[in-house]
């Protein structure tokens, strides 16, 4: 990758991290469950509002590093107005890209961004946790197992 877009994907997480989007609680969520790693600290809490299968409000609240916060804003502005199965299939490429099993698609927006901790093997769970996190939200879990 060339230091232009390293500089650019940076430059997307440093942003995500220090202006979260969808950075408050729901008080009349549907599911939420909370996510921690122990590793570095991270600790978030995820709101959905669901209609039928479509998620039509998403929110995090909560403390991490700057990937960790990034993936959670990240996610939230992605799956917004998906439905539940949309989620799962997005949940799954996501997955195996940051942890270095799929191949990065061309146009696969915003969230490559993030596909570089996959160098980083401590730093995948910062990137996966709210990930986990909405998946166990809507398994019904209070919490998410971040293997």
């Amino acid at each position: 990758m060339n230091s232009e877009l390293e500089n650019l994907y940076r430059d997307l997480i440093i942003d995500h991290s220090k202006n979260p989007r969808n950075f408050h609680s729901i008080a009349d969520a549907s599911h939420s469950a909370t996510g921690h790693n122990p590793l570095c600290g991270d600790n978030l809490k995820i709101f959905i509002k669901l209609d039928g299968d479509k998620i039509t409000d998403i929110a995090f609240v909560g403390d991490g590093c700057a990937i960790s916060k990034a993936s959670a804003s990240l996610l939230t502005e992605i799956v917004k107005g998906k439905t539940v199965e949309e989620f799962l299939r997005i949940y799954d490429e996501f997955h195996e890209i940051a942890t270095g099993e799929g191949e990065i698609p061309e146009n696969y927006g915003k969230l490559k961004v993030l596909a570089g901790v996959r160098n980083y093997p401590a730093r995948v769970k910062c990137a996966t946790l709210a990930w986990h996190t909405v998946d166990a939200a809507l398994k019904g879990q209070n919490s998410a197992k971040t293997e």
